[in-house]
């Protein structure tokens, strides 16, 4: 019988094993690592389907729990961390020239180890029970980002980016120790079961300092999914990071921070005290992001920072979904807007990554004319851009539609209509990017892009499953938890 935390042991002993490897590989090319990382996580995924969700988490003291929420997420994180190692493969160049090494080719072989580290940290936080457990996991996805997003050390805007999230994740974490501080002190508990027990046999007196810690967590967790007021810092770190880094940033670490949001919230939602204050501040924090992450991104002319004020407000409509919570199919509804997320984000930078290294520059004018240079980049890229803006018979469509219908269950009715007028700006600010593609002239001199085979086919899978998805989504909602 495999034990129920065999995939994260393998993830580890996975990435200490490209470490070693890396520390005494002698050949310059450093390909193999990243092809070494996708097999074995692939493996790991494939191992998942054969481990079957278990009762660890039915013991009210249980840290750990593997429920059909978790097992998704964890096949959602290794799914993230293949396709950032296939982006890493085709960023190597760039990687090169921008990190200094003693060696030729040093200072490569750890952008494709640290990610796996990332990922493990990723597949606990889909399985964490405990604050304690949350806070750790939490920190090791972060320290992982610590060193990635700064990875580039002599271009300046990635040094900017890594300070920036430096500090503020920092910041963001002071918030969740004090708020799990708060929680433990009202409480004395650590256990999310535990207290979602003792909340129905406190006093009410107790819910004053209750919510207060609640809301340093929901600060933090803010922090992580890069929700209004809280993400200042997501268009400098997107921009500044590493493309493959910038990714990974978007769906993996904002997808395990609404994992962890939805597990808080279920926990102490179940007293009516609470959840009639919360809930208005959700709905308020989904108003907000929606509304700052659209209006912001409609002036954008670099792709990346474009793509992240497009993160923000993709935060927004899943901060909607979490805000009608207690509709039937809302937490389903979020999960798959996540899942359907991945593939519209991971779409659009592999076409990023090619069209930078043949032009030297992610901004918009730099995809000028890619229809004529490299019209399989651009039809990838035009789709990427019709499934994040919502257009109807891909997966971007019905990840909104299921949102909506939620929050219209639920009766919130004016998040429905902020929403509606949101996408309105998205089309803008996503179809000025096919227009550069398909109506403006390419630049002087510009010629082919070249392409990776093992990005050419990660770029087939992930367009295909946008298109059948959007028309067929049964496959994915049988896997949904």
């Amino acid at each position: 019988m495999i034990p129920p935390i065999a995939l994260e042991l393998s993830v580890i002993c996975l990435a200490i094993f490209l470490l070693m490897a890396d520390a005494f590989y002698v050949k310059t090319n450093k390909h193999i690592l990243g092809m070494a990382a996708i097999l074995g996580l692939l493996g790991v995924l494939a191992m998942s389907f054969f481990l079957a969700p278990a009762a660890v988490g039915l013991r009210p003291d249980a840290f750990y729990v593997l429920d059909p929420l978790a097992l998704f997420f964890k096949r959602f994180a290794l799914i993230a961390t293949v396709l950032t190692i296939v982006l890493a493969i085709d960023y190597q160049p760039i990687i090169q020239r921008l990190v200094p090494a003693a060696a030729p080719h040093g200072g490569v072989g750890e952008f494709y180890v640290l990610p796996v580290f990332i990922c493990v940290g990723l597949m606990f936080m889909a399985s964490a029970a405990d604050f304690i457990m949350i806070f750790v996991s939490l920190e090791l996805v972060t320290i992982g980002f610590y060193v990635m997003v700064p990875y580039m050390r002599r271009s300046v805007t990635s040094l900017e980016a890594g300070t920036k999230y430096l500090i503020l994740g920092a910041l963001s974490t002071g918030f969740l120790v004090y708020g799990i501080t708060w929680i433990f002190g009202m409480t004395g508990q650590t256990s999310l079961q535990k207290i979602s027990v003792l909340l129905g046999t406190l006093p009410e007196t107790a819910n004053v300092g209750l919510l207060f810690g609640l809301g340093l967590v929901l600060v933090a967790l803010g922090f992580k999914i890069a929700a209004a007021p809280f993400q200042l810092w997501a268009p400098d770190v997107y921009q500044g990071a590493p493309t493959p880094v910038t990714a990974f940033l978007s769906v993996g670490s904002k997808a395990a921070g609404f994992v962890v949001l939805m597990r808080v919230l279920e926990t102490f939602l179940s007293v009516p005290a609470i959840a009639e204050k919360v809930m208005p501040v959700v709905c308020l924090l989904a108003a907000l992001t929606l509304i700052y992450g659209n209006l912001a991104a409609m002036p954008q002319t670099n792709l990346k920072r474009l793509l992240a004020y497009s993160s923000i407000a993709h935060a927004g409509y899943l901060l909607m979904g979490i805000a009608s919570i207690g509709a039937p199919f809302a937490g389903r509804a979020v999960v798959f807007y996540l899942a359907g997320y991945l593939l519209m984000t991971f779409l659009a930078f592999l076409v990023i990554v090619p069209v930078t290294k043949a032009t030297g520059g992610d901004d918009i004018s730099h995809f000028n004319g890619l229809s004529s240079r490299a019209p399989m980049l651009a039809f990838a890229l035009m789709l990427a851009m019709l499934s994040l803006v919502g257009l109807p018979l891909t997966v971007g469509f019905l990840g909104k539609f299921f949102i909506f219908e939620s929050a219209m269950q639920q009766e919130n009715y004016w998040l429905v209509g902020i929403g509606i007028l949101t996408v309105a700006c998205g089309f803008y600010y996503y179809l000025k990017v096919i227009r550069a593609m398909y109506w403006l002239p390419a630049p002087e001199g510009s010629g082919e892009v070249a392409v990776s085979m093992i990005s050419k086919v990660a770029i087939f899978v992930l367009a295909a499953l946008i298109l059948i998805l959007g028309v067929f989504p049964q496959p994915l909602l049988q896997l949904l938890p």
